[in-house]
């Protein structure tokens, strides 16, 4: 929700003393209510066995004295409890103009589940830990910014050696006076920069360079890019494990095997799942080829223990 919402707590009938209370909530955060009811529901659907998507708009949790006492830690330490042990996919999708910030990035990250989450982005969305105006203000602060100045205004050079030159006390007062005007003329443009500068790094483009994000999916395409996303690993996830019932392999091992399968591009969501559903009978074979293999191996091994045992 990304509007203000009351909380209305009922007065308790068995209590002549106590008053209906009215807690205002802000949108875009995670409260310790809401946060029980995101652990649940991932619990809900994992049980169905459903893969879960989840369009995240978030600037953090509640923070304050009220929500440490109502558990809030708890209840976004089961968020990351619930997709932990999720054994379907996971999509987090970043909406238009949406972002991910503070602990509900923490709650959400794909390292969570790596074999089973997936983070997504519009182009024009935002995610990071901080935003912009925190990140300049704790490390852009005013002597930082003064700094800058003096290294790059041109005015601020010249007041600077003339400065240095200057002997007499009243004209280096007066040459200090410009350098402080323009400094403080020149604040807010330079905050603007760096702002602008930091809001950079909370953009699509640089999330996916640092790998946090699988790919950038504009809203526009979304529907269709995840239909056949899901559809892929949904067949996917059902032929490795029918490939690891059938013999001791690794994860990865059984991938390798669909993909040699598939011989193709195996970054192609469509045509891979529309690979899968149109050669179930090759895939099927291949599991059971893997099973005989499997139980080839187990039966030669056997037959090896067998012979070196002394029955003497």
């Amino acid at each position: 929700e990304t509007r203000l919402v009351d909380r209305v707590t009922p007065a308790d009938p068995a209590d002549l003393n106590s008053r209906e209370a009215i807690l205002p909530q802000a949108g875009q955060v995670l409260f310790p209510d809401s946060s029980y009811k995101v652990a649940q529901a991932l619990r809900d659907f994992d049980k169905e066995g459903l893969p879960v998507m989840i369009f995240a708009n978030w600037r953090g949790f509640s923070g304050g004295s009220r929500d440490m006492a109502g558990e809030i830690l708890k209840f976004g330490a089961m968020i990351v409890d619930a997709l932990r042990e999720y054994t379907n996919p996971v999509y987090i999708y970043l909406p238009p103009h949406g972002e991910l910030r503070g602990g509900s990035w923490v709650v959400v990250d794909p390292t969570i589940n790596s074999e089973k989450m997936e983070m997504y982005a519009d182009p024009a969305s935002r995610g990071g830990i901080l935003e912009p105006a925190g990140i300049t203000e704790i490390k852009f602060r005013t002597p930082d910014q003064i700094k800058v100045m003096h290294r790059i205004d041109s005015q601020l050079k010249l007041l600077d050696s003339e400065l240095e030159m200057c002997e007499l006390e009243e004209d280096k007062a007066a040459i200090q006076t410009q350098i402080d005007a323009r400094e403080e003329l020149l604040k807010p443009v330079y905050l603007q920069a760096a702002t602008e500068f930091a809001d950079l790094h909370d953009k699509t483009g640089r999330m996916k360079a640092k790998g946090v994000i699988r790919d950038s999916v504009s809203w526009e395409s979304s529907r269709e890019y995840f239909f056949w996303r899901a559809k892929r690993r949904m067949l996917e996830d059902y032929f490795v494990s029918r490939i690891l019932e059938a013999a001791d392999v690794e994860e990865n091992e059984a991938v390798r095997m669909l993909q040699e399968l598939y011989g193709g591009d195996y970054e192609d969501d469509r045509a891979i799942a529309s690979f899968m559903e149109s050669n179930a009978n090759v895939l099927d074979a291949k599991v059971k080829a893997t099973k005989a293999a499997g139980v080839q191996s187990q039966i030669e091994a056997l037959q090896k223990e067998l012979e070196g045992l002394d029955f003497q």
